[in-house]
């Protein structure tokens, strides 16, 4: 083997072409970067979103709808799933802690129970919201219910 033999494997190296280094180069004179403005100058950024000051898209499109900031997104459970719940999982009582605990929600969920299904045993409810038909049904059958914040 000898020294001037030696060379770089096969697409180990790619050769830089050198722009802005005089008009016989090639690639003299703007650099390759068109006619002044903003992309021609170094230190140029793009801004996500902006369209060269032509109205951007998000404020072309007619707004549709209304979202309601003050609404309560409860994570609900039906009597026939809290019955099936309560076999599978074990809980001495239906709330909230219990439920995080086994994966069931996540901590800030808020529960409500609603009255599809029916329910046998008399269970402890604490949760945040219950229906009138849900709540019924779990008295009839001797459970109690604490609303919980």
């Amino acid at each position: 083997m000898k020294l001037h033999l030696l060379k770089p494997a096969e697409g180990a190296t790619k050769k830089q072409k050198r722009i802005g280094r005089g008009e016989a180069s090639g690639k003299g004179g703007t650099s390759t970067k068109g006619n002044k403005g903003a992309q021609a100058r170094t230190g140029y950024q793009r801004k996500l979103g902006h369209e060269g000051g032509q109205m951007p898209i998000q404020r072309r499109i007619p707004k549709r709808g209304f979202k309601n900031n003050n609404k309560i997104e409860y994570k609900v459970f039906n009597l026939s799933q809290i019955e099936e719940l309560m076999e599978k999982y074990e809980f001495p009582e239906f709330n909230p802690d219990y439920l995080y605990i086994n994966g069931l929600t996540s901590k800030t969920d808020k529960v409500k129970v609603l009255g599809n299904g029916e329910i046998k045993t008399a269970v402890v409810f604490k949760v945040s919201a219950v229906s009138e038909k849900a709540k019924a049904a779990i008295e009839a059958a001797g459970g109690t219910i604490e609303i919980v914040k």
